[in-house]
């Protein structure tokens, strides 16, 4: 199967787990397409924009970096991320991500059901 880029839904979300401003969700998948995934987005976060601190329990999220620089926020502190980068956040931990460049930040968002 193939799904073109044109049949993919594309949708905004404001101020995403208190984070500031918005953030695009492009959808891979419809939602529960996928068995034990419960998001398979691309996401792009501009400049000023965030999404705030959540935990991930029973699941696993992985942010895989396509684009741009952003910084990430774990239990241990303030992260930077760039493109090729990989951030896994499971186990009941938490994490924040920001965009504070000029450059659109972009990534995918996998979220594995444990």
């Amino acid at each position: 199967m193939i799904k073109k880029a044109n049949e993919m839904n594309v949708s905004i979300k404001e101020k995403l787990r208190g984070g500031t401003g918005q953030v695009a969700f492009k959808a891979l998948s419809d939602e529960g397409t996928v068995a034990h995934c419960r998001l398979f987005s691309e996401l792009r976060i501009d400049k000023g924009c965030s999404i705030g601190t959540h935990d991930h329990v029973n699941e696993t999220e992985y942010y895989w970096i396509t684009g741009g620089r952003g910084i990430v926020t774990e239990a241990d502190g303030e992260k930077v991320v760039e493109k090729g980068d990989l951030v896994i956040t499971g186990g009941g931990a938490s994490h924040a991500i920001r965009n504070e460049e000029d450059e659109p930040l972009t990534f995918l968002a996998l979220i594995i059901l444990d």
